[in-house]
């Protein structure tokens, strides 16, 4: 008997009073693979990786995760997750916060594992002994990236992970996800970053209007659009649905 997939979605449908946000997204995952989820803003990418999370009720359709149901509290024994507007207590050290972070999976904080990790996602690890209110944005970032990597969880959920990150976090972040890939866990992520995407994917998922109308990989979407970048072929898919 095959294993259970990562990630189930069937039938998901979401509103907010009569504005439509999901409607009718299936999707399943591979395991051991990175797929990217695209859109604009308000799209419905947060709407549905919350509604993964079971942070957030569908009024139809189900999730399951690794076989469980999302409703399930067991579901997410194995998920690590980095949300859009990560903001840790400002009062918190870095190293205590990720002692926290660990602390919820039961496992104990390695601070030299730590460290090291910070500066694989060039976060200065001096700055893990400082209070995250101290933080820039995107130093803030790499801390919750340096959590989330640290679970070590199979299946790991970031939504829109290089939010301000510098083109030298980006390339570190990317091998980082690599890495994780090689591994064998699976990774679900969200981004505006078109081209990151575009790279590192083995699927991804376009969404616009609450529906998703495409999965594939990068290479079949831009086929499909008949475009080179995925850039433009995203911009194809806007113009002819707005």
């Amino acid at each position: 008997m095959s294993a259970a997939a990562p990630l189930l979605v069937q039938d998901i449908q979401k509103s907010y009073g009569s504005h439509n946000v999901l409607e009718d997204i299936d999707l399943s995952l591979n395991s051991g693979e990175i797929f990217g989820l695209i859109g604009l803003n308000g799209a419905g990418k947060t709407t549905l990786i919350k509604i993964m999370l079971d942070l957030v009720t569908s009024e139809k359709g189900s999730i399951e995760i690794a076989g469980i149901s999302a409703k399930n509290i067991k579901a997410r024994k194995n998920i690590s997750y980095l949300p859009e507007k990560f903001q840790p207590s400002r009062y918190l050290k870095g190293m205590e916060y990720l002692d926290l972070a660990l602390s919820y999976y039961g496992k104990s904080l390695d601070k030299e594992a730590a460290r090291k990790k910070a500066a694989e996602l060039d976060l200065n690890p001096d700055v893990l002994k400082n209070r995250v209110g101290s933080y820039s944005k995107g130093m803030g970032q790499k801390l919750g990236l340096v959590g989330a990597f640290l679970v070590d969880a199979s299946f790991l959920i970031l939504d829109e992970p290089m939010s301000g990150l510098d083109p030298s976090a980006r390339i570190k972040l990317k091998n980082e996800l690599l890495a994780n890939k090689r591994a064998g866990k699976t990774i679900f992520f969200s981004s505006h970053i078109l081209s990151d995407i575009d790279e590192i994917c083995d699927r991804i998922g376009v969404i616009h209007d609450g529906v998703l109308c495409f999965i594939g990989t990068p290479k079949a979407f831009k086929e499909k659009m008949a475009e080179t970048s995925l850039e433009q072929a995203f911009l194809r898919v806007i113009e002819a649905k707005i």
